[in-house]
């Protein structure tokens, strides 16, 4: 099937669309600036309707488009984050409704960092957003609001926790710390980090666009985009360092963490808060996850290098 996707030139973007593309989809990105590349690419401004608004007749349609959320909490940095997330899909939405068919299925991202900061709390999709931060919360609610409205005949939304990538960015400086001896708990190591290795995410992606014919259950509303097994950040920095065989680490404490976040224009709420979410609708559905065990799915990245 045809199948667009706004947002494509990120790491996430670019190993969805390859992977689409090696199963025989066609795939049309829709990119501010035509970069050379294996796909066909259209150019829109990510914020209003124009001619490429005809390329969504008929196709899937497949919505990452966001900054990426590494950067200080300022309130420029959250209306950066929230604009660059709400414009495209607001442009996204008009251009459906001009269509005289709704699109088949879209697939939104989102983040489970819309439930902010939750301790012990297990999450499920019925678990409701949060208020704050407004970094988080704030954008995620914001961004998912802008969705209201899409001509489509089923809407996929997915709350993404951690992806597992050798091309993250996320994970490229986690084992980074580690190799560096800087592997320890990071604050008080309790909080939970919901993770998903990039297969799985794939695989996630692909059965929301397309249903198994085998499978009787739809994917459909909100998901979470997660492995089964939440770990607490002191579990993960273990994992870490076993998967790169580097002994036990000091920890880093929170105000070292704030004090770095200055330094590196970061933001510290993405390393000391957490959320124990689980895929309980993904489960309900009899999804299998090929990596559901941390130490095994790092061993995997790491061997691929």
């Amino acid at each position: 099937m045809k199948i667009v996707v706004a947002g494509g030139s990120g790491s996430l973007g670019r190993r969805l669309c390859a992977d689409l593309a090696e199963r025989g989809h066609e795939v049309v990105v829709l990119t501010r600036r035509a970069r050379p590349g294996p796909h066909r690419q259209v150019v829109w401004d990510g914020r209003t309707v124009g001619p490429w608004r005809e390329e969504l007749a008929g196709s899937a349609v497949v919505n990452l488009a966001g900054e990426l959320v590494d950067r200080r909490p300022t309130p420029e940095g959250v209306a950066l984050l929230t604009r660059s997330r709400v414009e495209p899909t607001r442009a996204l939405v008009g251009a459906s409704r001009s269509l005289d068919a709704p699109v088949p299925v879209w697939v939104q991202a989102s983040t489970l960092a819309i439930y902010g900061d939750t301790g012990d709390t297990v999450l499920d999709e019925t678990a409701p957003p949060a208020d704050g931060p407004p970094q988080m919360a704030g954008v995620a609610r914001a961004w998912e609001a802008s969705l209201d409205g899409a001509h489509a005949d089923r809407t996929v939304v997915l709350r993404t926790g951690i992806v597992l990538d050798t091309d993250s960015p996320a994970l490229d400086r986690l084992l980074g710390l580690a190799r560096w001896g800087l592997g320890g708990r990071v604050g008080p190591g309790t909080q939970w980090i919901s993770w998903i290795h990039v297969d799985d995410w794939l695989a996630l992606v692909r059965a929301a666009i397309e249903p198994a014919p085998s499978s009787s259950a739809v994917i459909d509303g909100v998901v979470h985009a997660t492995g089964p097994e939440p770990v607490r950040n002191a579990d993960m920095m273990a994992a870490l360092r076993r998967v790169v065989r580097r002994p036990a680490a000091p920890p880093t404490p929170a105000f070292l963490v704030r004090a770095g976040a200055v330094l590196l224009r970061t933001d510290p709420a993405l390393a000391l808060t957490g959320r124990r979410a689980v895929p309980g609708r993904l489960l309900a559905a009899g999804f299998t996850f090929d990596h559901p065990d941390l130490d095994e799915a790092l061993a995997d990245l790491v061997a691929r290098g």
